[in-house]
């Protein structure tokens, strides 16, 4: 089971989140891969704050997602107001994992993580996660 209950959110970034009438499946709810994309638009945000992709793409080098975990708490319909929020929730040498909430008129409605890593774009390999992050990280937890 997946807990979002820590008070220690590294780097958390906050995002509305716009309910479109195609994210709706045909019991009137949002469906389950809408999450998924909504994911990766808490993790861009994340990255336009804390390492610009178009930087790294200059440097050579990516992020990749090696897995997602996602857990479903109540159904989001098209009036609903909805929010994400995801944080930095473990940096190693190689991999960082990733936890976000999606929160549905302040109610809580999926909590998700997902796990992934650098990689060089010439040879697909894992590199080391960028120095930039790793200091950003490292100073969120002092504060």
């Amino acid at each position: 089971m997946l807990t979002t209950n820590n008070v220690d959110r590294p780097l958390e970034i906050i995002l509305t989140i716009p309910v479109k009438t195609y994210d709706i499946d045909f019991a009137g709810i949002v469906s389950n891969i809408v999450y998924i994309k909504w994911l990766e638009d808490l993790r861009l945000k994340f990255l336009e704050e804390n390492l610009p992709i178009n930087q790294q793409i200059e440097q050579g080098y990516a992020p990749i997602i090696s897995g997602t975990e996602i857990e479903y708490k109540r159904p989001i319909k098209l009036i609903d107001q909805v929010m994400g929020r995801l944080w930095l929730a473990s940096l190693g040498r190689l991999k960082w994992t990733v936890q976000a909430e999606i929160l549905s008129n302040n109610e809580l409605a999926a909590v998700a993580m997902q796990k992934g890593a650098f990689v060089n774009l010439q040879n697909g390999r894992l590199i080391p996660v960028p120095a930039g992050l790793q200091q950003k990280y490292s100073q969120s937890h002092q504060t």
